[in-house]
């Protein structure tokens, strides 16, 4: 520019810099924020910048006049962006809701089935007799840490609640590579979680969302609750660790899993009734504020490949993804979603109309095509389906085939701890 130099304001994820026309150096500045999903550069292509806002400052006499015409060719640029439809009508939450209720199935009959067999021994061993469900020990997650700690430090498969330990490590391992799909994909209790908020804000048109000084330490709780688990298991040694499986109480912690819901004190069910009804005011209660088991998925998801991914290009800034996101995450205003908050759910992708815009993805190419940028890199809700599918059945067939499915304990003795489980403890 002749006489002096044009100053552009540029707001990048959240710190505000100075290009100069001559392009003689960034260096932070402050600023004001011009609301909208691009920036501007010189001599740049305007849709393929991108960052949270703008403001032109023209401190040369006579270039006001040129600054107030880039900003408002830049606005309407904004103003009349295009929307490119979908090609394909999204079948995402159809495939997820399918596959919850399918685990929730599952659950159902693994329940009854170990419901028949602890009868059977509790009857002295007479009646009907059917076979210990091993799957039934997916619900001993702290069994599963124990016993995974066991198998790292000694190389060997524990012999008490070997699955709990195969189970625990498939669900780790979906969330390192799938985010935290474990959660809204296939926990049992999440599908209820989600089913509970979901016939709330029917019921009452809407649901809450806590204020932030109260969200933030509540979100606290679920990691000091991983924490002290973690601890437990991890400061005892491998041989304590054994020692603890082999007691009676760790021979038979699914049974007194199970004599907990069965036996349940009123203490219990005031405090299940208390969870439920705060389910059905605030979106995934249980799971945003106090499930340890989630905490640890979110924290593995930290280093998934597959993001929930914004192309800014084509994007046209509806926000309809925000406003579907059950985290009430900010998906409109980012590139990609790392926080641990994310399940995976896809539901942001689903409320998305825009083609290319919303992803859940790993890195973009780089290219200039927004189709080829995404090309090869989607993991749409069928391939995510099948991913955790082989991830679970995988992990089954290997324990069943190396013989590390089942806990393995004589008849008479599970008579014996089967008949006085409520009298064993720690």
């Amino acid at each position: 520019m002749q006489g002096g130099s044009l100053h552009l304001e540029l707001l990048w994820l959240g710190s505000c810099y100075v290009l100069t026309a001559e392009r003689e150096s960034l260096v932070p500045a402050a600023g004001l924020v011009w609301p909208g999903s691009i920036c501007v550069m010189l001599e740049c292509d305007i849709s393929r910048c991108c960052g949270g806002g703008v403001a032109v400052d023209s401190e040369v006499e006579g270039d006001t006049e040129m600054a107030t015409q880039t900003v408002e060719s830049v606005t309407s640029q904004t103003a009349k962006k295009k929307l490119v439809r979908r090609l394909l009508q999204d079948r995402s939450q159809t495939i997820r809701h399918l596959m919850q209720w399918a685990f929730v199935a599952l659950n159902a009959w693994l329940g009854l089935q170990f419901y028949l067999w602890v009868r059977y021994f509790e009857r002295g061993g007479e009646g009907l007799y059917v076979s210990r469900p091993a799957g039934v020990e997916g619900w001993l997650p702290i069994a599963g840490m124990m016993n995974t700690k066991y198998f790292l430090t000694t190389g060997r498969v524990p012999s008490i609640h070997p699955a709990a330990m195969f189970l625990f490590m498939a669900f780790v391992t979906m969330s390192l590579l799938l985010k935290k799909s474990f959660c809204s994909w296939i926990c049992p209790i999440g599908t209820v979680s989600e089913r509970l908020w979901r016939v709330g804000r029917k019921v009452f048109q809407r649901t809450f969302r806590l204020p932030r000084w109260a969200d933030l330490p509540l979100r606290s709780l679920k990691y000091l609750l991983l924490g002290f688990f973690v601890y437990v298991a991890g400061s005892l040694p491998a041989a304590a660790l054994r020692g603890f499986m082999h007691t009676p109480y760790g021979m038979v912690a699914d049974v007194k899993m199970l004599n907990f819901f069965r036996e349940m004190s009123v203490t219990g069910i005031v405090v299940l009734l208390v969870l439920g009804v705060l389910s059905l005011l605030v979106q995934n209660f249980w799971c945003r504020y106090l499930c340890p088991y989630g905490a640890l998925m979110g924290l593995a998801s930290l280093l998934s490949p597959l993001k929930i991914r914004r192309d800014a290009e084509a994007c046209i800034d509806c926000g309809k993804c925000a406003r579907a996101c059950p985290a009430g995450l900010q998906v409109d205003r980012l590139v990609q979603i790392r926080s641990v908050e994310c399940t995976a759910c896809t539901e942001c992708v689903a409320a998305c109309p825009a083609e290319h815009a919303l992803q859940f993805a790993a890195t973009p190419r780089r290219a200039a095509d927004v189709a080829e940028r995404w090309r090869g890199r989607v993991a749409g809700p069928t391939a995510t389906a099948a991913a955790i599918l082989v991830l679970f059945l995988g992990t089954v067939a290997v324990a069943k085939a190396t013989g590390h499915w089942q806990t393995h304990l004589p008849r008479q003795m599970y008579v014996d701890l089967v008949m006085h489980a409520d009298e064993w403890t720690h």
